[in-house]
């Protein structure tokens, strides 16, 4: 009896399919979470295990000053981890990006997920002290839509410029 109790709930999700991708407005407004989402937890927040399901396992990130900065999610990940721990010193440097909502275009990749280009600004702050916009820049990015969610596949990030 106890294995018959055991696998109902395991069939019944092996039965389930994923939702479907979303279509037309709400698919923009989806991948608009989505990123909102992703960069609270990486400028902001500070967990790895969480992160790791926000981004495929072969995610590519380009970044005019830094070059590749990420040839993989693993090594993405393990990126972000180091600097959580260093921004939990109390003088540390932290920052925060916006999007510049007026901005976002988002299309559909027809069997695999969508494209997002905008821009967005940044801001930082020391320690608790007063926070300043630093600069802005553009961003476009592929996003995977994988078992009913959007998971972080190419980021090309460019036209970095500091704010007066």
């Amino acid at each position: 009896m106890f294995l018959a109790s055991a696998l109902f709930p395991a069939l019944l999700l092996a039965g389930t399919t994923p939702a479907a991708m979303p279509e037309g407005a709400e698919l923009a407004a989806s991948v608009q979470s989505a990123d909102s989402e992703l960069f609270a937890l990486f400028f902001t927040g500070c967990d790895p295990e969480k992160l790791r399901t926000m981004v495929t396992d072969t995610l590519e990130f380009y970044h005019d000053k830094g070059g590749l900065v990420a040839t993989s999610g693993a090594q993405f990940v393990a990126e972000y981890a180091t600097n959580c721990e260093a921004k939990k010193a109390p003088d540390a440097w932290r920052s925060r990006r916006a999007l510049v909502v007026e901005s976002l275009h988002v299309d559909p990749v027809p069997g695999f997920g969508a494209m997002e280009a905008g821009e967005h600004l940044f801001y930082e702050r020391k320690g608790d002290g007063p926070e300043k916009l630093v600069g802005k820049a553009a961003f476009a990015m592929v996003w995977q839509w994988a078992d009913g969610r959007w998971k972080l596949h190419r980021v090309l990030s460019y036209a970095h410029k500091p704010v007066p």
